[in-house]
């Protein structure tokens, strides 16, 4: 099977090898196995549905959320040969019947439709259908754990009821560990195997830059988008009325730039949104409701022009540039101005305590001085015990102390309440607090009572949430925010690792002089992220190859990124081939791609290496 498989691969999407859970999902899928799989946007998790798709007998349907994301995988697989469609409320239902006929009729391999399509026509047409696989995308959308929450996901339980024995994969990107079970439990796949890929994205640059006004913050974001000129890029902002002045302020610069929000009319949504796809607008400006439904290759940089209300949010928000694996950045603009007004939107909300407790650990990201990956991947249960040296702290790093005597003080104090205290309360017992709670409890009469009572209670404070940053210990939201030792912590805290703080500075309101400076040096660290092409890359022929891209998408009306991913034009860029051949093996061509394309790109390129 697996020789079968690397032939299709090979044939229909370009590529020589599976990334190695790549095929341990598929394999498992082929046999029968029910799967929940967490992997980073752009890390392959279309593949893992669509390759048992085309290995087993039968249709396979995906569930997603939004009409665009359909088309959009609709789109790609028919670039790539194979016969996909999609049932959905904006077709002519004289196409969705055809549609259903071909399915039936055994032309299709793969189906997209939502899910409140999907549950509405269980007992019609699909139960003529010989169904390969369920897979459910954007999984995370049916727990309320999750920051995306749609309870049309929760009906989908049904589906392991009626089909008992036909494989269900569930995919995200953004799960932490609550979330996860949620989806397993909800989907009725208890027993499902967890397959679960680095959270990093190593390809994205991660940065921040703090308190900037609100001149100095449009030239710093105007200086961030020149330095990425003639690139896609994404800036999300917090309200719809900020997304048009931010639009129409880089208008005012030259920049090509269109907003995008919930409250515009649905035809100029549509129109926003083909235009960026086609590569006819270079930047939008977006509220959240932008971007999700959308598979773009070559975003080459996402800006949050105000904090995101969550790290689930902002690694998905952020997770929408480089997916083609090249080059990209995130830019984040913080302000405690923002921290006020989303402090009050959690309030508002139907889960104020969670909603607020994210909140905090975005501003804790957002605030730290430990390297931004680590705390992002620790978020998501994933262990990373070593600095990333692709953010901004990393680029400039603050003065280091030794850290393993203090964590191993504080998860002490955690083992010996049985994991069942929050933040505040083991300060307490370090610091030999007399509280009623803690002597109550018993916890006065612990080894660890006041072993660190020359340590100021905001100084612990800092060091506990850097623990939690770096992974020693994690939150349990679902347990009264106890806290937890993780596997990485028991290292640590029975000798066998060694951890490094940050050194705690004092939090002295700064003086303007001093926000000046600071905001100096951030955008002093901003002139130096720009993101690197590939060394042995011609850069000339890279953008010839683009336009050549942009002119045969224009003519076809599809997506440029749909043809080849700026990945793909980048090893045409560095291979050179100039014919069928050579062509045939540049990264992402397959055979119908090969078939169509190769006249035009290889012509660019002799053109090019003749001048």
């Amino acid at each position: 099977m697996q020789e079968k498989a690397l032939a299709l691969l090979r044939r229909y999407y370009g590529y020589d090898s599976f990334y190695p859970i790549q095929w341990q999902i598929i394999s498992h899928v082929v046999d029968g196995g029910d799967a929940v799989v967490l992997m980073p946007t752009g890390g392959g998790k279309s593949l893992c549905y669509q390759m048992p798709a085309l290995l087993m007998d039968g249709v396979a349907i995906i569930v997603s959320p939004l009409l665009a994301l359909m088309k959009d995988q609709v789109d790609a697989l028919r670039q790539n040969g194979i016969s996909a469609a999609a049932i959905n409320s904006q077709q002519d239902e004289y196409d969705n019947r055809e549609i259903v006929a071909n399915a039936i009729n055994g032309q299709l391999k793969l189906i997209y439709i939502s899910p409140e399509r999907l549950i509405a026509d269980l007992d019609g047409w699909i139960a003529k259908l010989n169904i390969s696989l369920f897979a459910i995308d954007e999984a995370h959308c049916i727990s309320q754990w999750g920051h995306d929450f749609r309870p049309e996901y929760t009906r989908l339980g049904t589906l392991k009821q009626r089909y008992p024995t036909t494989p269900i994969i569930a995919l995200t990107a953004t799960a932490d560990r609550i979330t996860r079970d949620d989806i397993s439990r909800q989907l009725g796949i208890d027993a499902a195997r967890l397959f679960m890929t680095s959270f990093d994205r190593p390809n994205i640059s991660l940065n921040v830059v703090h308190d900037l006004s609100g001149k100095t913050k449009q030239r710093t974001l105007i200086r961030f988008i020149e330095q990425h000129h003639g690139e896609s890029g994404i800036v999300y902002c917090l309200s719809r009325k900020t997304t048009e002045s931010v639009a129409t302020m880089l208008r005012a610069a030259g920049i090509n730039a269109r907003h995008f929000h919930a409250g515009m009319p649905t035809s100029q949504k549509l129109e926003t949104q083909r235009a960026f796809i086609n590569d006819e607008v270079t930047v939008i400006v977006a509220t959240i409701a932008f971007g999700m439904g959308i598979d773009k290759s070559n975003v080459r940089w996402v800006a949050h022009y105000n904090l995101p209300k969550s790290l689930e949010s902002y690694y998905q928000e952020v997770g929408r540039a480089g997916r083609d694996g090249a080059p990209a950045e995130a830019l984040l603009f913080y302000s405690y101005a923002d921290v006020i007004q989303l402090s009050q939107f959690a309030r508002d909300s139907g889960q104020s305590e969670i909603n607020l407790e994210k909140l905090s650990r975005m501003q804790q990201y957002a605030e730290s001085r430990v390297c931004r990956r680590r705390i992002l991947l620790s978020y998501f249960n994933e262990r990373f015990d070593h600095d990333c040296h692709n953010c901004d702290v990393c680029h400039n790093p603050p003065e280091r102390i030794d850290g393993t005597t203090l964590s191993q003080m504080a998860m002490s104090a955690i083992a010996r309440t049985g994991q069942k205290t929050g933040i505040n309360t083991v300060i307490e017992i370090l610091r030999g607090s007399k509280r009623a709670e803690v002597t109550a409890a018993g916890y006065d009469r612990l080894p660890t009572f006041g072993v660190g009572r020359d340590t100021p209670f905001t100084v612990w404070k800092s060091y506990i949430l850097q623990m939690i940053q770096l992974g020693l210990i994690d939150i349990a939201y679902d347990e009264n925010n106890h806290l937890k030792i993780t596997d990485f912590g028991r290292e640590v805290l029975y000798g066998k690792r060694r951890v490094e703080f940050t050194k705690f500075e004092p939090h002295v309101e700064t003086s303007k002089a001093k926000r000046g400076t600071r905001r100096r040096n951030d955008i002093a660290t901003l002139d130096g992220i720009i993101a690197g092409e590939p060394a042995v890359m011609d850069p000339g022929l890279f953008e010839i190859l683009r336009q050549t891209r942009l002119a045969i998408a224009r003519a076809r009306g599809i997506a440029p990124y749909l043809i080849f991913s700026d990945k793909a034009l980048a090893d045409m860029a560095t291979r050179k081939p100039t014919t069928q051949a050579e062509f045939s093996t540049v990264y992402g061509v397959g055979e119908a791609k090969c078939e169509q394309y190769w006249r035009p790109f290889t012509a660019a390129i002799i053109k090019h290496l003749g001048n």
